[in-house]
């Protein structure tokens, strides 16, 4: 038969001094052994970055994916970092004309 045995927990603490040493007690802690202390929070909240949608060919997105693949990115990632770059590109010229 098992012994209904509350498990010891480190006690929480009144105040952090730092974020950081807020994330090193959470990093080490569950939430769950400390349900009591939380409040209930409502957010409104509002997001403002947005997908757009940008049509290629089958044969470029294969190739795109497997270019992140190998670089270890997510697709859309990688899509953004090229188009960074290009336009980065295009207004240093368009800067470097007059």
């Amino acid at each position: 038969m098992k012994k209904n045995r509350k498990r010891k927990r480190d006690p929480l603490p009144e105040q952090f001094s730092s974020p950081e040493e807020a994330g090193e007690f959470w990093d080490t802690h569950s939430g769950a052994d400390y349900e009591e202390y939380m409040q209930e929070v409502h957010l409104d909240v509002e997001l403002k970055r947005r997908a757009h949608e940008v049509r290629v060919s089958d044969r470029l997105l294969r190739e795109v994916r497997k270019i992140a693949r190998q670089q270890g990115l997510a697709t859309e990632t990688l899509v953004n970092l090229w188009l960074q770059e290009k336009v980065a590109a295009m207004a240093s010229r368009s800067r470097n004309r007059y």
